[in-house]
Parts: structure tokens; C-alpha cells; sequence
């Protein structure tokens, strides 16, 4: 797997990265442009995409000057081109000028689009070969296999993007992944890390997109107050780095220092700390295997004073249950996982259902979808959809 590529660690950084941004407009897609912004010698722009944001895009493009600005919603087509009209910059729009413009040549990728619907432009991205930052962890979750595979063909090196993966790749000794003992996913909790289940059954969704450390989306927000967020991430982890399910371990940390660790089989654990800002992991992934100076507030220990750990309490928050039980039942598990959850968020974001409905479909929708292999795109489509479908039953009989 491409983070164990220990002879591409010494690779000499080029002067100027020519940088591809997919999902631009987002959290993660706005973090990275802030830091373009600051270090604009680093960095030659090819592609920005969004999603429907389109005159949003057209500002940045017309600040980055990328080759091409891209919007998956054809209904945002028009407001991208106008905001464009006259600057050389191409604009297109809909699923297959997505995956266009993540084949464009580039040495370094954001994969930011949340989601299975990054699931293609990611692979095109990997197809095209430099290196992917995934900040998308549902690529794996949905097609973990597949997506190794593209990278060994392509020979393409995946850079982890969310901070705990992140944190594992700069503490993890490819040159010793047999010493690992386990991998130490930390989170932070969420916002109801100490409400009860009859608190969380009332809970609204303004309350759990309240997140309190990170700036995230809100589907991403309401993961990380199920805690399915740790759950995809274990998922991705084992993909990551090849660790078996059983070795990956998840502790609650409320502060969100100590992002992740690994321990070694001589007693040593190796941990990555930083500010909860993400900005510290994308200017890794933009300059590794170098760094690059970040604006984000430096770590003062003396002043937090005290980090505390607490394991996670699976009877609340039955996700993280859910997750490791799908990544062990294999096959496409964890798609149907994903798809369940994806739907089952934006119901909940919508008004449709409760908080502790989100898990509880998730539950009915495994135990109801026979999940084969998923051996190709067809195969994941097929699952996700038919998972999905599925999912959207419970929810309109109440179940």
C-alpha cells in the first residue's frame, strides 16, 4: 500500500506542486485554499470543483487561476460561467466533467468531496497517477480494495488527510510495520460525549452539528456526534495500513490534542499532537515529504493543562459497533454501512427522523441487505443503491 512505500519517503519536493482541489468549496477543499494563499509560490492550480456552488467557485478560480473550475450540479453551470466569462478559464459542469477534471495532470490531489459521491473522481485522480490527499474516507469504506488496487496500478501515493490518519502516517515506521502492536484512533467524543440516551433521543440537528472542537460540514459534524465518523475511520485505518481490525483501537479525547498513536511491540507509543485545526494535516500532505509553515495557533501545553482519555461507551454510541462488525463480516458490508448512514444523516438533517434513529437504521439496514463482493464500480453501485433504497423503506414505514 502506498503508505508504506519506504523508498518514496526521500523523494525530492518539487519547486512548484501543480495542485488539483476537488470539492474546493468545502471545509476541507477552504482550508487548503487558505493555505495556497499563503504560500502561492508553491503551488500551480490545474482544477478546483464544488458541487453546486458555483458562483463561490468562480470567485476562487478567478483568484487561483486554474485551468479548469468544474460544478457536478448542472443547475450551478450557469452561475460558474458567468462569474468566469472573459478570464480563459474553463468551465464545465455534471458528474463526467468531475472525473475530467480529476484526471488532469497534477502532482498532488485534495480529494475533499464528502461522500460516496467522490468514489470516481478519486479514482480518476488516483488513475492519473502523483500523489491523493483523501480527506474522503467513504472511498475505502466503499471500495477499499478497489481503490488499492488503482494505486498500485498507477503508482499513486495516498497521503491520509483526516487528522487521525494523518496523525499514524507521520508516527507509523514503514521500515518496522511488523513491530506495530496496534494503531490508537483518538476522538473527541462530540457534542454528546456525556448525554445520556434519553438526552440524545431528543436531540436536534442544530445541537449535533455543534461540534465542540472542529469546524467540519454538517454530515460530517453528525457522524462525529453518532460517533460513525471513528467507525469509518477504523474502516479506513485498516486499509491504510494494512493493520488487522483487532489491532485498531479507538480512545476517547476530549481536548484533541493527541490526534492518534502507535504502539510498538517493545512498549514505546509514538503520538501525533497539534492544534484541533485542520490546516495542520493539509499543509503535511501539501508539502510532504517536506514541510511548510501554517498560520494555525501553536500547541501550549502548559496552558491546557491536563489531557484526559476515557474508552468509548458502545451501549450510547452503538455506531462504532456497527462499523467494526461490518469491516469484519467483509465482502461489501461496509458499503452498505456508508449508504445506510448517508442516508439516514440527511433524514435526520432534514427533520424525518431522530439522533438514535441514524444508528438504528443503520442496524436494520445490515441486517437486511445481503452485501456481496464489491469487485468493481458496477458492483459498489449496485449495493449502494439497492442499500440505500432499502434504508429509504425503513424510514417511510417507521421502522
Amino acid at each position: 500500500m502506498a503508505v508504506n512505500e519506504t523508498e518514496r519517503l526521500s523523494a525530492v519536493t518539487p519547486e512548484q506542486r501543480r495542485l488539483s482541489v476537488l470539492g474546493a468549496t468545502g471545509s476541507v477543499g477552504s482550508s487548503t485554499v487558505d493555505l495556497v494563499r499563503r504560500n502561492p509560490e508553491r503551488f500551480d492550480v490545474v482544477a478546483l470543483t464544488a458541487n453546486r456552488r458555483g458562483a463561490e467557485l468562480a470567485e476562487l478560480a478567478r483568484e487561483l487561476r486554474p485551468e479548469i473550475a468544474v460544478v457536478a450540479d448542472p443547475d450551478a453551470y450557469d452561475s460558474l460561467k458567468q462569474g468566469l466569462s472573459g478570464t480563459g478559464i474553463e468551465a464545465a459542469a455534471g458528474p463526467g466533467a468531475l472525473v475530467d477534471a480529476a484526471r488532469a495532470q497534477a502532482d498532488l490531489t485534495i480529494a475533499g468531496i464528502v461522500g460516496a459521491a467522490g468514489l470516481d473522481a478519486t479514482l480518476a485522480a488516483i488513475g492519473q497517477g502523483g500523489s491523493v490527499a483523501l480527506a474522503n474516507k467513504e472511498c475505502l469504506v466503499c471500495a477499499g480494495e478497489l481503490v488499492l488496487e488503482a494505486c498500485a496500478r498507477a503508482g499513486t501515493i495516498l497521503l491520509p488527510l483526516d487528522s487521525e490518519h494523518n496523525a499514524i502516517f507521520q508516527v507509523f515506521e514503514s521500515e518496522n510495520a511488523d513491530d506495530v502492536e496496534k494503531l490508537v484512533l483518538t476522538a473527541s467524543g462530540g457534542p454528546f460525549r456525556t448525554w445520556t440516551r434519553e438526552q440524545m433521543a431528543s436531540a436536534t440537528p442544530d445541537q449535533a452539528v455543534a461540534h465542540p472542537n472542529w469546524d467540519m460540514g454538517r454530515k460530517i459534524s453528525v457522524d462525529s456526534a453518532t460517533m460513525m465518523n471513528k467507525g469509518l475511520e477504523l474502516i479506513e485505518a485498516a486499509y491504510l495500513f494494512l493493520v488487522a481490525p483487532r489491532d485498531i483501537e479507538i480512545l476517547v479525547h476530549p481536548q484533541s490534542v493527541v490526534h492518534s498513536m502507535v504502539a510498538y511491540r517493545d512498549g514505546s507509543v509514538l503520538a501525533q499532537m497539534g492544534p484541533p485545526d485542520m490546516r495542520v494535516p493539509i499543509a503535511h500532505a501539501l508539502a510532504w515529504p517536506a514541510r511548510m509553515p501554517s498560520p494555525v495557533e501553536r500547541l501550549d501545553l502548559a496552558r491546557i493543562g491536563t489531557l484526559t482519555f476515557e474508552a468509548p461507551d458502545v451501549e450510547r454510541f452503538p455506531a462504532i459497533a456497527l462499523a467494526r462488525s461490518a469491516l469484519e463480516a467483509g465482502n461489501g458490508a461496509t458499503a452498505v454501512l456508508n449508504a445506510a448512514n448517508e442516508v439516514a444523516v440527511a433524514r435526520f438533517l432534514d427533520g424525518t427522523v431522530g439522533f438514535l434513529d441514524i444508528a438504528a437504521l443503520v442496524e436494520r439496514t445490515l441486517e437486511q441487505v445481503v452485501a456481496g463482493p464489491v469487485s468493481s464500480l458496477d458492483d459498489f453501485r449496485e449495493l449502494d443503491a439497492h442499500a440505500r433504497a432499502v434504508t429509504e423503506s425503513l424510514v417511510k414505514s417507521g421502522s
